[in-house]
């Protein structure tokens, strides 16, 4: 079998793939009072990653419309590079609703047929994605479309070949996908990557598992090398192969845990990026994810390091 092919210069430390959307978080249980910001689970992994010092590209399609020019000015206040970015002049950005309850938060989409959902490999910007020592993708990213399923695969193949690393979100999102089909997919996926970072109930979900030490063992059999199991407030069961540790949660008021799981795996990329092991990364990323919760929305409280060095 032939060698991965180095590409140019890796000039990215994280290139992420998905939908981003704009989001409208419920502030006051049952009543119809929203703050707008903006979501996407790849998204905003990568924000949270250029917050942690990476250098960030992110790829997907946008509508031609102020939703569409609003994530794009955010990610370049954010200093995440928008040059594969494509903008479609028919199809909507998608939005979602985040309500909340004594139970935890729910999502409502509004996706069909969105610009990212037409994502096709032959779009595919692969210089970018061959420049990037990592590719980040999710479950999501896989459920949208077909075309995007088929968009993900091409990336993954790309990237490995240029001698990237590939990190996976398992993300499952029922309302978008039956399960049968989803676990098909993202068991696929995580057996070509190198870093798998399910959740728990994700994982018991896609393995018929419920104890983590059993889910990280399944998870490598998939053939992923390095497995982070996120546990939420239990904190994180990190596997490299050979080593295992628990990573204890952090003690924290949670104000909305929208998007805590994307905070996790930037701040863990961009970790390993800097050149931390797994297992500092990953007690990083525990801590950046316990500040995240204590805000509302996806992006506006993923911390800066001087926070999460505070917080360690």
């Amino acid at each position: 079998m032939s060698q991965p092919q180095p590409s140019r210069e890796k000039i990215f430390d994280v290139v992420a793939l998905g939908e981003a959307m704009v989001e409208f978080n419920q502030t006051r249980p049952g009543q119809p009072q929203y703050l707008q910001g903006f979501g996407g689970d790849t998204s905003n992994a990568a924000i949270a990653a250029a917050r942690a010092g990476a250098r960030v590209a992110y790829l997907t399609r946008l509508g031609q419309d102020s939703f569409g020019d609003e994530l794009m000015a955010l990610w370049q206040r954010e200093g995440v590079d928008t040059s594969g970015i494509e903008r479609d002049e028919i199809a909507a950005t998608g939005i979602y609703f985040v309500t909340h309850a004594p139970g935890g938060h729910a999502f409502s989409y509004r996706r069909a047929g969105s610009a990212a959902s037409l994502m096709t490999p032959q779009w595919l910007p692969r210089d970018i994605v061959r420049a990037g020592r990592m590719l980040h993708v999710s479950g999501i990213s896989l459920a949208i479309s077909h075309s995007a399923r088929e968009t993900v695969f091409a990336a993954i193949a790309q990237a490995r070949d240029a001698g990237a690393r590939v990190s996976l979100d398992s993300n499952l999102r029922l309302k978008l996908w039956p399960l049968q089909e989803a676990r098909a997919a993202i068991t696929r996926a995580a057996g070509l990557c190198n870093l798998f970072l399910p959740s728990v109930e994700d994982a018991v979900a896609l393995s018929g598992l419920g104890d983590p030490d059993g889910i990280v063992d399944w998870s490598h059999s998939l053939g992923a090398p390095q497995v982070v199991l996120k546990l939420g407030r239990e904190g994180a069961l990190v596997s490299d192969g050979q080593r295992r540790e628990r990573i204890a949660g952090h003690a924290v008021t949670t104000a909305d845990a929208t998007g805590a799981g994307d905070c996790f795996c930037g701040n863990l990329l961009a970790r390993l990026a800097s050149g931390d092991s797994l297992f500092d990364a990953a007690r990083y990323a525990n801590a950046a994810a316990a500040i995240a919760v204590q805000g509302f929305g996806a992006v506006a409280p993923l911390p800066r390091p001087q926070q999460v060095r505070a917080l360690l």
